[in-house]
């Protein structure tokens, strides 16, 4: 069988486009002409802007796209978006808003307490990792994926937890206090390790563990959440394997490979970024202790 059976809506989903289009709107309204609201001078540059509107690209592709529909035929794909919705989107997204509306919202000291508090480097890598492990619990992995408000309401939820996570190690404002140069790349390290069980119990189960991708009851209540009841009432549909070749535990061994495969291609580059800019930074004070150790040389002299 072919996707396109399921309707237009299910595969494009017009709602959520036209949700990004107006957060897309808000934004460039906000940082252009609604700039002066906030009191500031400094342009947006261009690479802030990319991030942006990069982020609201890959938020639909990943959520509003057919790739969001075969995310609930394939667990496979289904990982593929998890990488990339938790690992990568809230970063273009931090890096994309300008830091004096960071600062704006960091001001107000109802948004500002609990933020801090829950931006906290080892509360937030410990609450993102736990939360990713337990979502991926096969009981409660399949009571997520049958319920359309508790299936929004926790992925809203992962996806606040990653920005609450990567906040220590991405630099948004000019006066947050973020983790040190060596302290960040033990935190990457770390999140990387916290999350690699999760992905080798997927990896090595021995069987396929999820029923929404096995159990054809199953399976069809959680496809209600992406295609309208009423379309599906009207196919004869058995599956997932109508539309693939691979068995569900193939499928499932596939998804915890590319979960760990984007994921280490993501920290890699972090990694890098983190460590060259700290090495700048390094190389950056030695001179100017070196420059004013001249100096003072100079004077005795």
């Amino acid at each position: 069988m072919s996707i396109s059976e399921f309707g237009f809506v299910a595969n494009w989903s017009p709602y959520l486009f036209v949700i990004l289009a107006l957060l897309t709107a808000g934004y460039f309204y906000i940082t252009g002409p609604g700039r002066h609201r906030f009191a500031v001078s400094e342009p947006v540059t261009s690479s802030e802007r990319s991030y942006f509107v990069g982020s609201m690209l890959l938020l639909y592709i990943v959520k509003g796209s057919p790739v969001d529909l075969i995310g609930h035929i394939l667990f496979s794909v289904h990982m593929a978006q998890m990488a990339i919705l938790l690992l990568l989107i809230p970063i273009l997204l931090m890096k994309g808003i300008p830091w004096w509306i960071w600062e704006t919202l960091l001001s107000k000291p109802l948004f500002a307490k609990p933020f801090n508090f829950v931006t906290k480097p080892l509360l937030a890598l410990v609450v993102f990792s736990a939360f990713f492990s337990f979502y991926h619990i096969p009981l409660i992995f399949d009571q997520i994926k049958m319920n359309e408000i508790l299936h929004t309401v926790v992925t809203f939820a992962l996806f606040l937890s990653a920005i609450f996570m990567w906040w220590s190690v991405v630099d948004v404002t000019k006066n947050q206090k973020t983790l040190h140069g060596l302290k960040k790349i033990g935190f990457i390290i770390g999140s990387a390790v916290l999350i690699t069980p999760a992905c080798a119990l997927i990896i090595f189960a021995s069987d396929p563990m999820y029923a929404t991708y096995t159990d054809a009851d199953a399976w069809q209540k959680a496809m209600e959440l992406c295609v309208p009841a009423s379309t599906l009432s009207q196919l004869s549909l058995s599956g997932p394997e109508l539309f693939t070749s691979m068995s569900a535990h193939e499928d499932q061994q596939l998804g915890g490979i590319i979960m760990k495969i984007i994921q280490e291609l993501i920290y890699a580059v972090l990694l890098s970024s983190v460590f060259f800019a700290w090495y700048r930074n390094e190389q950056d004070r030695a001179d100017e202790i070196t420059e004013q150790a001249i100096r003072d040389l100079q004077t005795r002299v």
